[in-house]
């Protein structure tokens, strides 16, 4: 059986103008980002001598799309640019198509027109912070979308009935992890004790994976004349809004509490598991998520890598994971907490050469979220579409 993938549609609602795109996620390699790319059918009868154009956009919005405080909107283009689709600046027959759009052009005839766009190498991932239930239109996220609409000029205000948008996101996969397991290791000293209390904690690997669990290995040695109790570990989100605000958030999206102790003069080494998934998370305010697209779900926002020259601020919002050992050391002179901290990265693993883990829909899904105004299609490699 020929292999199927998925083709993604939208029209304006004139008709002037419909958009075709073969992926809706697009990922940051580190040293290149992969390009944009599909196809625009236009009506010749409904651009009444207008041009049509294609835009790239990222922004960074914080609050509702309106808000405006003082004059300053919460809202700010971290990057736009946009290509004159029609009529053609080049013989379509000197462009490089992929297959896709190959097999579009063939299908969709004379009124079809290829684009391609790149982005720079200095923009952030997708990521948005998950509102409430009660929080209607409020947003804070850096989001990515692609633009098809016609106009005469191309600075002039963009006519919505004449123009389609659709929703894209920009993901970064995990790099080759050859880094040490990462250790964090303390001595605490208490008062009127002779000995320390030494904490150890440890994980396996830097990188883990959305969906995987985390295993943290804990080895305690209780020389002091304290009891130690209360146990707990946690994973730890940790989101920067580094624009306008330059909040911190930190939001733990797993939690593992015990009844373990260690009393005086003894020790503990034990492994606990713990599971940073969304859907243990999904009523909870300001956890930080990938970018969401229409009628598909998502998963926690994944760690930040920046490169050294780029500009934080022009980041929106960075992400980290961190693990976090908390435990009470009681004594003759009362309690007090100890707790030790250990970075570690959530990402998307990289898939195998010539595969895609982020197409995963089946005509079952497909035929359940479809709508009037968004519609999938399916193009079979060895088909004519």
């Amino acid at each position: 059986m020929s292999p199927k993938r998925v083709v993604f549609k939208k029209t304006s609602r004139d008709k002037s103008v419909a958009i075709y795109m073969s992926n809706r996620d697009f990922v940051d390699h580190c040293d290149h980002v992969d390009p944009v790319d599909g196809v625009i059918v236009i009506d010749p009868s409904q651009l009444r001598g207008k041009q049509v154009y294609v835009m790239l956009s990222c922004t960074f919005r914080y609050g509702r799309q309106d808000m405006d405080v003082m004059g300053v909107a919460f809202r700010r283009d971290l990057f736009v640019v946009t290509r004159q689709v029609y009529p053609e600046l080049q013989d379509r027959d000197k462009l490089t198509h992929t297959k896709v759009q190959e097999k579009l052009l063939r299908k969709l005839g004379d009124n079809a027109f290829p684009f391609f766009l790149e982005f720079p190498d200095n923009l952030p991932n997708s990521v948005s912070l998950q509102p409430a239930p009660t929080d209607v239109g409020k947003k804070c996220s850096v989001e990515f979308e692609v633009k098809a609409f016609c106009a005469e000029k191309r600075d002039e205000k963009i006519d919505k009935q004449s123009s389609v948008r659709l929703t894209i996101r920009k993901i970064q996969y995990s790099p080759r992890d050859n880094r040490v397991a990462p250790v964090a290791e303390t001595t605490f000293d208490f008062l009127m004790s002779e000995k320390p209390l030494q904490v150890k904690l440890s994980l396996p690997k830097e990188t883990f994976y959305h969906g995987e669990p985390v295993h943290a290995n804990v080895e305690i040695a209780n020389a002091s004349n304290r009891n130690v109790k209360d146990i707990s570990l946690s994973v730890d989100q940790v989101t920067n809004v580094i624009l306008y605000s330059n909040d911190k958030y930190v939001k733990s999206v797993a939690r593992e509490e015990t009844s373990d102790c260690v009393a005086s003069g003894s020790s503990l080494e034990k492994k606990y598991t713990l599971y940073p998934l969304l859907e243990h998370n999904k009523e909870r305010r300001g956890i930080a998520l990938d970018g969401r697209l229409k009628h598909e779900d998502t998963n926690l926002a994944s760690s930040s890598i920046v490169k050294q020259e780029v500009l934080k601020e022009l980041q929106g919002m960075l992400v980290s994971y961190k693990m976090v050992l908390k435990m009470m050391a009681s004594g003759p002179l009362g309690s007090s907490e100890v707790c030790v901290e250990l970075p570690f990265r959530l990402m998307h693993p990289k898939p195998e050469e010539g595969k895609s883990p982020l197409i995963t829909m089946t005509t079952a899904d497909i035929t359940h979220k479809q709508q009037s105004d968004y519609l999938l299609l399916l193009l079979c490699q060895h088909n004519t579409i």
